[in-house]
């Protein structure tokens, strides 16, 4: 059993939504990424996802495309964030990592040479955002003969046999993108997102996470209700971002934001 699987089986157990939040790697500065994870635990993250800064993030809205740009400006490559990886897992042994990024840096490494690292490093999920499961045959059976997850999106419109395809392929949880837009969007309707879970439960009994549109506790509680996983990004990226000038500011926002979503969720 992954240790994604043995953490969200876990969680269900005991009545809870994983609280998985997302920051870039490499923003602020790559100094500061590992800190930020374990203070993300600290504040009651149960999985991480941790970006890939890409110079063309087409599924992100305007926040996490200045924090790749920022990470990029410092030289940030994907073996930096696979080395970030490696030093996290020197404290930490339990949480679980997912790496969430764009398919040209793995390809530009070398997609054997990629999943040995990532494996090396203490990597337990990739979720590429633009490799679709139709194209991914030759992906997954390497991924899960390594131990990592691949990890697909659904969207709204995504169709029954689409949601079969995604299922087949990956392992882990599902990524459910509650709004037609990019990272950052706002109007999030919980009725609706409950109707799309509804629809692929019916579908597969992986665990579904939801992200986009979760800005604060308020959302995260009302998200937790339905899904088995609570997906925060711009929030936090931002976050980071205004406070960037002060790492110890920075720390305590990000504790305070990441805290406050767990309690609410856990009420």
């Amino acid at each position: 059993m992954s240790r994604i699987t043995s953490c969200l089986s876990a969680l269900k157990d005991a009545g809870k939504a994983a609280l998985i939040p997302y920051v870039t790697a490499g923003d602020p500065n790559p100094s500061a990424t590992v800190g930020i994870m374990h203070t993300l635990v600290e504040a009651g993250a149960d999985i991480i996802e941790l970006g890939v800064p890409f110079s063309d993030p087409m599924a992100d809205g305007p926040v996490i495309q200045l924090a790749c740009e920022r990470a990029l400006e410092h030289g940030t490559s994907l073996r930096d964030v696979l080395n970030m990886v490696a030093e996290f897992r020197e404290k930490d042994q339990k949480t679980p990592v997912v790496l969430m990024g764009y398919l040209n840096p793995v390809e530009a490494m070398g997609m054997d040479h990629f999943i040995e690292k990532a494996k090396q490093a203490g990597v337990d999920g990739v979720l590429t955002v633009d490799l679709p499961p139709e194209e991914a045959d030759e992906v997954v059976p390497v991924f899960r003969e390594a131990g990592l997850d691949a990890i697909f999106l659904l969207a709204p419109t995504t169709t029954n046999e689409r949601i079969k395809s995604a299922v087949a392929h990956g392992s882990g949880y599902i990524y459910y993108v509650s709004l037609k837009g990019v990272t950052g969007s706002s109007a999030l309707n919980i009725e609706d997102v409950s109707q799309q879970l509804t629809r692929i439960r019916s579908l597969t009994d992986m665990p579904v996470g939801v992200g986009f549109g979760i800005k604060d506790a308020e959302s995260a509680a009302a998200v937790s209700k339905v899904a088995d996983g609570v997906i925060v990004g711009s929030a936090l990226v931002n976050t980071i971002a205004e406070n960037a000038d002060s790492s110890e500011s920075m720390h305590e926002k990000v504790k305070s934001l990441i805290g406050s979503m767990r309690s609410a969720m856990d009420q």
